[in-house]
């Protein structure tokens, strides 16, 4: 296995982060709904998950599996613990265990305790979140997972708004019951706070997107350009965006530098 690496994004389901390798990612949202398919009705726990999981491996997945565990039991030092921590997670979400993948992301955030450790752990769950569709036992487990990673991503990096950012876009996902503008009223509570923070902008776009209001969303996604004309993922937005508003020429456009 290659040595991993960690990317930390903005504003999608990829805006976070990509996990640590370039990992397989075709069909994570089937494997995710098909894998928790017979934990349903179960209390959800990252062991009932993982003993689920095993029982999807063939021989040869067990084969790596078992070795890579080895590797984590026999690992004296934090860092080599770490790392085969990522192996393990990388393990799992190549073959489309996501929230298991975020289990042992988890465990890195803990282990290094960073801000950067711990995005990647939220963004590994919020993943699951999203490809866990109409599972609401996985959801409220992921949700739950991502809320924390993300909280202490930002209580140890406060000063770095990307974290709130991504915590709100986990409260889009999957609204509080009691509190379900929650998402918004953190994004518009950052925007304030920080009036040029291109991330913001994205994340209210897309939740503009969301909710099929597309001359706000270019608003928002317009601004986000102009703050950041190299962020990678605007153009992507704004592609969606234009195409709903029914502009197909500014869409054609923003999907060009969306393939760039």
């Amino acid at each position: 296995m290659n040595k991993l690496q960690w990317i930390v994004v903005g504003v999608s389901v990829a805006l976070f982060f990509t996990l640590w390798l370039g990992f397989e990612t075709k069909n994570k949202e089937q494997k995710t709904t098909d894998r928790s398919r017979s934990i349903q009705g179960e209390a959800t726990s990252f062991s009932t998950l993982l003993a689920d999981a095993k029982e999807h491996l063939s021989g040869t997945q067990v084969s790596q599996l078992e070795a890579l565990e080895l590797s984590s039991q026999n690992a004296k030092q934090d860092k080599e613990k770490s790392e085969a921590l990522k192996s393990l997670s990388g393990f799992w979400y190549r073959f489309g265990n996501i929230p298991i993948a975020g289990g042992y992301a988890d465990s890195v955030a803990i282990l290094e305790n960073t801000p950067q450790a711990w995005s990647v752990a939220g963004g590994t769950y919020y993943q699951g979140l999203v490809a866990a569709k109409d599972n609401q036992l996985i959801r409220a487990y992921t949700a739950a997972k991502a809320v924390t990673a993300f909280e202490s991503a930002a209580s140890l990096a406060p000063e770095k708004p990307e974290h709130r950012v991504n915590l709100a876009l986990v409260y889009a996902e999957n609204p509080p019951p009691d509190n379900p503008m929650q998402a918004v009223l953190m994004l518009k509570d950052l925007e304030t706070k920080y009036p040029n923070e291109p991330a913001v902008y994205n994340a209210l776009g897309r939740l503009a997107i969301k909710t099929n209001q597309w001359d706000r969303a270019i608003q928002r996604l317009e601004k986000a350009m102009t703050l950041d004309p190299n962020n990678s993922n605007t153009p992507c937005l704004l592609s969606k965006a234009y195409e709903g508003a029914g502009n197909m020429q500014k869409a054609q456009e923003m999907a060009v530098k969306c393939q760039k």
